[in-house]
Parts: C-alpha cells; structure tokens; sequence
C-alpha cells in the first residue's frame, strides 16, 4: 500500500488534471462491458498531452502499467487494467478545429461521437463509423478499438477515416503519425518490416472487417504505404497513447429511407446480404426475432435486414430502399421514411447488445465471442455451422449484426460462475476459434482482441506472425507498460472473470428485503444485469420519451449514473474494493443522487432497477441505526398527513408553515432543503368530500378510487375530477376503506419493513374488492407503478405475494380504466395544444399508450416531454439536492412548457412534476381528469371557456 501511496504521490506533483486513488472511483472503473475485471491503483484525468506525457512518465519510473479509457465500453477487457487509468472523458473532451471545406474534424480523445456528429451535420456532413453506442463511446476508444458501426459498408472502419494521430509513446516521446511517412514511428520499426515483407504480404485475410492483431500489413511500401496511422487503429492502447486525432468526415445523405426485409430466419437474412451490396446501401444490419421486445412496425418474418439508403431528397432515398425491397427474396418488406419511425426502429437494433444479454427464459448471456468476422459471401454457412457448434457444446445464443460485412455479434449463455463452466467457455472459444479460421475470416470484426480473443491469435495468424506482432509492441512500448496482456503476451481467455468475486450462493429472501423474481431470487444476479453497454451515460435523453439516466445528466460523472452504481454494488458485493458491504459509504453516496425515477428499469436494454436497488441498500445499510430526517420527514409523510386530517388541523399547519422562521426550522428538523417551498395541505381531505357528497346510484361497471396520499390530501381537487369524469362516462366510483396505502413513501426511503407492513393492512382491507375483480383506478403514477411493481416484488416469497399479485393485476390508470370499462364514452372535444411531462413512473412501469389514445380522443394535441422532472417525490425537497433536482427539470420539462403557444393545456398527471412546475417555473400543470372535467363542467354552462390555458 506504500508504493501505491508514493505513486499517487508522485501522480499528484505531476499532473495538473484529477488523480483519485479512492475506493469510488477505482471501483468505477474495474470493469469495462466485458467479461472481465481488473482493479486499478488509480484514475488520472489528464488535461492535456503534457498531463499524459507526465503522467507516463511517473508510471515509468514506478513501474505500473497504463490503460487509456474512454467511454468504457469495450467488450474484450482492454479498458480495465490494474495499473493507471487515464480517463479521457472528464477534461480532453473537445473538438478542436472542423474544417466544412477540407472535410476533416481535429479532436481530442475524450469527445463522445454524437457530439462530432451533432458539429458536423450542421455542415451538412458526418463521422462515417457509428456503432450502436454512439452516443457514449468516445473517439479515442473508436480509434483504439478500429471501431466500425452499421454504415461501415458505406463508409468503412475507424481506420479508414483517420487521417492524422497525436500520440504519445511508452517512452514518453510525444509524436505525430501521418499516411505516407515513417515520421512518428519508434526507431526500428520500419526495418522490422522490410525484413518480413513476405508474411505481410501473405499472412491477413482479405476481409472488411479484419480487426485483430496488429494492422502490420499498413505498414507495407504497396498502395500508398506506409500508413502508421492504419497500423496504430485497432492497437487498443499498447502501443501509445492518443491526446488528438485529426479524422475524414463525409458527407450524410439529406434523405434518408429504411427498407426493412423480412426472412424466415437469420440464416436466410445472412445468405442475402451480400447480394444487397451492389445496390449500395449505406447499411445492411440482421437480427433476428429473438432479441425484439416489440415487433410493431416490422414486417412479418423469423428475423430482419434493416438496410438504409440515402439520396438528396426523400423521393430518391425511397426509391432506392423500393429497389431493395422489390429485388430482395425476401419473406416480407416495409420502407420508412418518415424520420422518428426510422429512429425507432434502429433503436431495436441498437439495443440488441443489452438485450441479448437476457434470454427468452430470463438465464443470463455474455459476450466473449461478439464480434467475428468472414466475408459477407461465406456468412450464411458460417452462422448454420456457428449454431451447430453451439448445439454441440450446449449452448445458446442469437447472431445479429453487420451482416453486409460478414460481423456476427451475439452473447452466449455461457456458464461463467462455476469452474465447469469456464471449462467448457474455453472449449467453445478455441473451437469457434478454428471456426472462424475455418472460414477465412476474423476473430475480431470490430471491437478488438482484448483479453477475449488475443490468446487465440496464433490459431488465425500463425505463432510466427504473432511473434512480429510482439516484436513490433516491444519497438514501440519497450518498458512494456501500456495495456499489458492485451494482444500480445495475452492473459488466459478465462482469467480475471469478473463473476470470480461475488458470492457463489445466491443473494436472496430472506437476506434480501425484494424478492427479485426476474434474477431468480438473487440480489447479485440482478446486479449482474448491468453488463457496462452505458445507455445511461447519454448527455440526452433517447428519443420517444426516454428518462434514463437524469442524474447522470445533470452532474455528468460516472458514480452518478446507473452503470456508475451498478458498479459500486458489483463491488460492495465482492467486498474488495468496496469493503464496507452494506454499510459502505461509497455505495451510498452514488445512490444519494438516484432519484428513484425507475427510467432504467425500461430504458436500460438489460432492465437494470436502480431504483429496487437503493431501496434494498439503505434498508439494509439503516437497519438498527438513526436515519437521516428527511426519511421520517418524508418517508412517513402519509402517518403525518392522516393525524392533520384526522385532528382537521391542516389550516393551522397551512399558517405556521406561512411564518418564515417556523418554516426554516421545519427544514431543518425535517432535512429539507432551504430553497424548497413547504407544500399547502388540503383544508378538506378527498376523502372528507366524498363522504360529504350525494351519493351517486350509477348502473355501469364498478371501480375503486385509490386514494393516494397526495391526491387525498394535497391534491384532492384531482381526486374529485376523476370522479367526474368517471361517473360521467358511466362507471360507478366506490372508494375502498381507510387505511390503505401504496407504501411508496417507506419504499423509496428504504423503509421496507414498514413497506410491508402497510402492505400488509393494505390488502387485507381490499381483499373484498379483490375477491370481486374490482378494478383499481390510481391516478398518482408513481403510486400505480408501487403497487404494480414494488410491493409484488417486496411480497415475493411471503405469503402475501399471491394477493399482491391480484391486487397489482387490478391496477388501471384513468386512461386505462375509461378505455377497457367505458369503451364508448366519448370525452369532451377540447382541440387545443399540450406540454407538460409523462411522468417517469409511467414512462417506466405503466406505459402511457392510452393515454395518448385518451387526449387524441378529446382533441389535445402534441406530445409531452421525456426526462425527470427533477423532484421525484422526496428526492427534490431533501437537502443537498436541489441543484441536480433543478437541472432536471431544466432539461425537459421546463423548456417545453416555456415553449408552450398560449391556450396550451400544461399536463402533469404526478404530484410531484405539478409541484416542480409550481416552485420553479410559477405555472399550474394539471392532471388530465382535471383538465377534462373541466371541459364536461363548460359544456353543461353552455361551452364558457373557464381558463383552461393553464401556461397563459
């Protein structure tokens, strides 16, 4: 621990950039999106070339290894390391010149794609290779990687758009490679190569995507050569490190079209891509029906080619994609061109790599083999003796990929927890491995050898070719310090398993508060589910509503996102890194900034549910300790609210939370923020008015009212306008007993036993209803996605479980309810815009499709925004959230209301989002029943238009 103290040290004199030795951010960084995991001493965050060139050097004279890293999301372990991380994401991040006439953009290591994409496409021009996780993976990586995406067809690989590197190498010496000249490269180097030309010249495939090894055959004199740019793409940080990278752009077709082609399965599809390649597609990518979770919008087949075209104006574009699909043998066609029909259609593409991390029958995938190569033309009989031999050793997965370039990805469900099992992961990879060779192609078609596949080398290339390879490292690196046991000299395929050091028994019920039914009863499993693709890290919110990772976005730092602590609880697990188990304060100051939105739960390809997890974590790392005062504050804000009520003090409460030096020390007993405004409560409780009013004798079919906290005493006005609009669409309302609560409060404080306990009362006081098949109408989202979601996973394994699951199966929204129970009732027709927010809750667990149909009904128009909106129940009023709570709804929610034409109706069905626009923008949003109760109240005063513009 000495030497690693003196190297953090020495770190510290040296850089001017971050250099953190803690366990947090070593813990972040342990793994990448692969198989593998390795623990670092430190994470430098350097500023510039002259914080890497320093940061080398102290590493040289102690001896530790380097791994570059950028968005850390490789699949073959070259992005962990147990030496220095340099972290290129935090400060070299910039694009440093784009040049529209010369076509090329400068840019640091650190810069994010889509962010050089987004500079370049208002020149009307792109960066041609663009894999799946373009809106997180870095250039850096890409050029590491020689990383190639979907349009790789069109506009090649990593290396084939570079045009000039900034490198510093392991000596120290900073350099710069450029086509056509030997300049920048290690002395030696060019004789190594003049004294092998022959196996050079003899030893590579022909293929596209060839990515393993060195590029060595760039470095010939024929066809241009030598091109030491080409040589060091796909060198995954063992030979130097990158600090600026001048790259070709191209330019994007202005229309774009996507035929989509149908074939019986994905052996078919394999077999006809290389037949579309003549027609010159900008993409030719195959999946198979397995990995689609929704298959609305594709045409009838066993599995699909989404192949993209491009032209000047949209009729060309389409034009081409109807060429493709008439010439095509294929089962079934369709052709979009209609932008966000597009877009989402890719998406089901671009999640493939998470998604088939879960089998049909919920057992667990990994990568390992993602990624081999052979020419298009040898695809289709690749893949039918590629699934023989899966059968042959017992195994399953589902190929999809860039089949115009003959690139399988897949995850396989290797067994990787147990010693057979790694057994028989070797067995299969050096079969597959002979395989590939087999079929003159690559073991690596785009994300690089790493760990994964570099021990294999010799089986493709010979171990003399592979011994140039080690030669050439050496030339380059002579210290042996960057990415060591990546490529050449490799660590074993199955050494340094990342599932090595968490518990070999389950972690479940009853050490566990949640059952995970969907992990088999293991906590640790469903830590497992996040295998590091990083949809979390994106700067913005996906499109179609996406909410993950609102945390991440507004403070932009790993800990803070929902791989960042998936990572933290890998660790705790482990109990190596993170040594405080549930007790860590690491993990629990990554989760403080969680806020419970549940976004990754449905926009996460693998389903990770950070918000399942924290509560899980401060119930166990809170038991038998004091809880901080926002947890009793909030978490049983519905035992304070039912003593106002019941002593009908709420007036009384309303004017002592008035006074300002009251209030203040209200915040500050109760953890509140400072900032926050203390909410009214209601003088007359939702309950109070339904037993006040006449009793309405309906015929129609019967439903409960729930009676959420928030809408019985703080927002009853929403409780009465659900049942206006109920009752007038003919159903009959009933309230169930007192008492009864959705326990979300307890939940997302981590309260669980009192969760449960509140479950408990809860269903015994419904039963009847229950019994009855009574629906249950919850307008609080988040309350319908607790009962839907929280409390049947808290009641797994209990007794209790099977009248959770009754009571979760009853659950309807509004919209829900008037559209299975009053099919043809016809609301008010309103014909006016909206904005506002689907609420994250609903967005996550409920969906809000009916609702969609339910305003297109009743003329409102437009759609609602994305995001959190930043207060996510308790999360916004404890204190020391406040910042990332505003920024939140800076985001979405509060631009596009802002943005609202007046007369726009401003939706916000959640307590919480009509709070935050209440607070920080001074407008009143409303809940959809309220707005259409409302409209039924101006009908029967003759049409009088009572203020419905809420934003005016």
């Amino acid at each position: 621990m000495g030497a690693e103290t003196e190297l953090v040290r020495a770190l510290r004199r040296a850089v001017r950039g971050g250099v953190d030795a803690t366990p947090t951010a070593r813990a972040l960084v342990t793994m990448d999106a692969s198989n593998y995991r390795r623990v670092p001493a430190a994470v430098v965050a350097p500023r510039d070339a002259a914080d890497v060139a320093a940061a080398l050097a102290v590493c040289r004279a102690h001896a530790t290894p380097v791994v570059p890293r950028g968005g850390g999301t490789s699949i073959a372990g070259q992005a962990t390391g147990t030496g220095v991380v340099l972290d290129f994401t935090a400060h070299m991040t910039g694009i440093v010149d784009l040049d529209p006439r010369a076509r090329t953009a400068r840019v640091q290591p650190g810069v994010v794609l889509d962010t050089l994409r987004a500079a370049a496409a208002a020149h009307g021009l792109t960066f041609g290779p663009d894999p799946s996780t373009h809106s997180r993976c870095t250039l850096g990586g890409m050029i590491g990687n020689n990383s190639c995406g979907a349009h790789s067809v069109a506009w090649g690989t990593t290396a084939d758009n570079v045009r000039e590197l900034a490198v510093v190498r392991g000596d120290g010496t900073a350099v710069t490679l450029a086509p056509g000249s030997w300049d920048g490269a290690p002395e030696g180097l060019r004789a190594l190569v003049d004294a092998h030309l022959a196996p050079l010249r003899t030893g590579f495939p022909d293929l596209p995507r060839r990515i393993s090894g060195y590029a060595l055959d760039a470095l010939l004199p024929e066809g241009g050569g030598p091109d030491p740019t080409r040589a060091f793409c796909g060198s995954e940080g063992t030979l130097g490190v990158l600090t600026e990278a001048t790259v070709r752009l191209v330019e994007a077709p202005p229309a774009r079209a996507l035929a989509v082609l149908g074939y019986a399965d994905e052996s078919a599809a394999a077999q006809a891509a290389a037949g579309l390649l003549p027609y010159g597609p900008l993409t030719v990518e195959g999946m198979a029906a397995d990995l689609v979770r929704d298959a609305e919008g594709l045409p009838k087949g066993g599995a699909w080619l989404f192949v993209e075209t491009g032209g000047e104006v949209p009729a060309d574009a389409h034009a081409r994609a109807a060429a493709i699909a008439r010439a095509a043998d294929c089962v079934d066609a369709v052709v979009v061109t209609d932008a966000a029909a597009q877009r989402a259609l890719w998406r089901v593409r671009e999640d493939a790599s998470g998604t088939a991390t879960r089998m049909q029958d919920g057992s667990e995938a990994w990568p390992g083999w993602e990624d081999c190569a052979v020419p298009p033309a040898r695809l289709g009989p690749y893949l039918r003796d590629f699934r023989a031999l899966l059968a042959e050793h017992g195994l399953r997965g589902t190929p999809y990929g860039h089949f115009g370039d003959g690139c399988i990805h897949v995850r396989i469900d290797f067994d990787l927890l147990t010693g057979p099992g790694v057994a028989r992961f070797r067995r299969f990879s050096e079969d597959l491995a002979d395989l590939v060779v087999a079929h003159g192609g690559s073991l690596s078609g785009e994300h690089g050898d790493g760990q994964a596949r570099a021990e294999l080398l010799p089986r493709m290339y010979g171990p003399d070719l592979v011994r140039l390879f080690e030669r050439a490292k050496d030339l380059w690196d002579p210290a042996g310090l960057l990415n060591p046991g990546m490529l050449v000299r490799p660590a074993p395929l199955d050494a340094n398993l990342r599932f090595g050091v968490l518990p070999r028994e389950p972690v479940g019920p009853p050490a566990t508060a949640f059952g995970y039914p969907h992990d088999n009863g293991d906590f640790a499993a469903a830590v497992r589910r996040c295998v590091g693709v990083a949809k979390c890290r994106t700067t913005t919110a996906t499109a179609g509503g996406g909410v993950m990772c609102p945390s991440f976005r507004a403070t932009g730092e790993e800990r803070h996102s929902t791989r960042g602590r998936a990572r933290l609880l890998h660790e705790m697990l482990a109990g190596e890194v993170v040594t405080g188990g549930w007790r860590s304060t690491e993990v629990r100051d990554a989760l403080d900034l969680c806020l419970s939105c549940k976004g990754c739960a449905s926009d996460c390809p693998v389903g990770v549910d950070m918000a399942t997890y924290k509560a899980e974590f401060l119930h166990h790392h809170y038991a038998g300790r004091v809880r901080p005062a926002a947890h009793y504050a909030l978490g049983w804000l519905p035992r304070w609210l039912r003593a106002v009520a019941a002593t009908r003090t709420a007036r009384l409460v309303n004017a002592l939370a008035a006074l300002p030096p009251l209030a203040a020390l209200a915040r500050r007993i109760g953890g509140i923020e400072p900032r926050r405004a203390l909410p009214r409560l209601a003088p007359r409780t939702f309950r109070r008015w339904w037993r006040g009013r006449p009793r309405a004798h309906g015929a129609g079919r019967a439903v409960v009212l729930w009676p959420d906290t928030f809408t019985d005493h703080l927002s009853p006005a929403v409780g009465r306008a659900a049942v206006r609009v109920l009752e007038a669409a003919g159903l009959t309302v009933q309230l169930p007993p007192g008492g009864v609560c959705c326990g979300l409060t307890y939940v997302s404080t981590g309260q669980l036993d009192r969760a449960r306990a509140v479950q408990r009362r809860t269903l015994a006081r419904m039963r009847p209803f229950l019994e009855a098949g009574t629906p249950v109408v919850v307008l609080e989202p988040s309350c319908a996605a607790a009962l839907k979601a929280d409390l049947v996973d808290l009641a797994a394994e209990t007794p209790d479980f099977p009248h959770a699951r009754v009571l979760a199966d009853s659950v309807r929204t509004f919209a829900e309810a008037l559209e299975e129970y009053a099919p043809d009732w016809r609301p008010p027709r309103l014909d006016r815009p909206v904005a506002g927010q689907t609420h994250c809750h609903q967005h996550a667990v409920l969906g809000d499709a009916a609702d969609r149909r339910l305003r297109e009904k009743a003329g409102l128009t437009g759609g609602l925004s994305g995001g959190c909106c930043g207060l996510a129940g308790n999360f916004g009023f404890e204190k020391g959230h406040w910042e990332v709570s505003k920024a939140c709804a800076d985001e979405q929610l509060l631009p596009s209301v802002a943005a609202a034409a007046p007369g726009t109706a401003i939706l916000a069905d959640g307590y919480s989002c009509r709070t935050q626009l209440e607070q920080l923008a001074g407008v009143r949003g409303r809940h959809l029943a309220e707005v259409l109760a409302q409209a039924l109240d101006d009908e029967a005063d003759g049409g009088a238009d009572r203020g419905l513009a809420d934003g005016a």
